[in-house]
């Protein structure tokens, strides 16, 4: 496969690797960008990516709660221009009015929404305001409390980033924690709700960076079992270091706050898309040939 200068490009924007060793690495893969990345890192090139995407789609998400349920939903624009429309946003609210009744995404698009469904409403807008648009995800918690956070708030709740967190305990608490969840983008609530494939993978790349170093196995196990109880506490909630108090695990801020956090949702507009984008002088250089 033909490794491009723009590959090359995105490899190095995602782990911070030289040019040489993005091209190297990817060269060595067939162009695998997941599996470039895990080369890189196996040589002490680079360091984990992100777990999210580059967030390239505009849009709002709207948080709402409503007794012992919260829900929150992504709906993309174009730009960011629309998302400061008036009625984008009144849409937008009226749309998370409508998910705190129903169970999941596909119940939402046909609610009901004065005389229209909820698609059929988007739809509508997208030939007024004249750009496209898309509801594109539902999330809820439920629990004796639920609190919401909206980070980067392009009015009352909603902005670029919804998080509703479900918990026992004090409502001032729980939106700490929902602060805490918008900065630090936790992986899931705890080791037992962490994905097993996910784990494994990281064992293997960890395994692989320490043979690398050609110590002994019983040497290597250690170092093992060092490294997935780091990437365990970084990857998850309740092992994380809690922002507003990092002598304390997030588990230990709630113990000590005498509240049991029981789920949580965040949901980052864009988050996992990725835009085409063009290259200029690559797209000039054809039409001189032409």
């Amino acid at each position: 496969m033909a490794i491009t200068a723009a590959m090359v490009k995105e490899l190095r924007d995602t782990t911070g690797a030289g040019m040489m060793d993005a091209k190297k690495a990817l060269t060595e893969t067939d162009g695998d960008m997941e599996a470039a990345v895990d080369w890189l890192r196996t040589k002490g090139l680079a360091k984990a990516a992100k777990k999210s995407g580059r967030t390239a789609a505009e849009g709002l998400v709207a948080v709402k709660v409503e007794g012992g349920r919260g829900v929150a939903v992504e709906i993309n624009s174009e730009t960011d221009f629309v998302a400061k429309n008036a009625d984008f946003q009144a849409m937008v609210a009226s749309v998370a009015d409508e998910a705190v009744k129903v169970a999941d995404l596909e119940a939402l698009k046909s609610a009901d929404m004065g005389g229209k469904t909820v698609e059929e409403t988007i739809t509508a807008k997208v030939a007024t305001i004249g750009e496209n648009m898309s509801l594109r995800r539902m999330a809820s918690v439920e629990g004796d409390t639920v609190v919401s956070y909206v980070h980067n708030a392009a009015t009352d709740g909603m902005g670029k980033i919804g998080v509703l967190v479900a918990l026992t305990g004090d409502e001032a608490f729980g939106r700490q924690i929902a602060m805490h969840i918008a900065a630090t983008n936790p992986t899931a609530l705890n080791e037992a709700e962490l994905d097993s494939a996910v784990v494994e993978k990281e064992k293997q790349v960890q395994m692989d960076i320490a043979r690398e170093s050609g110590k002994p196995e019983q040497v290597i196990e250690k170092m093992i079992e060092g490294r997935m109880k780091k990437f365990m506490a970084e990857a998850t909630l309740m092992g994380q270091a809690f922002v507003m108090n990092p002598d304390l695990t997030v588990e230990a801020a709630a113990k000590e706050a005498g509240a049991e956090i029981t789920g949580y949702v965040r949901l980052e507009v864009g988050e996992g898309i990725e835009v085409e984008k063009e290259d200029f002088a690559a797209e000039v250089a054809k039409a001189a040939k032409g």
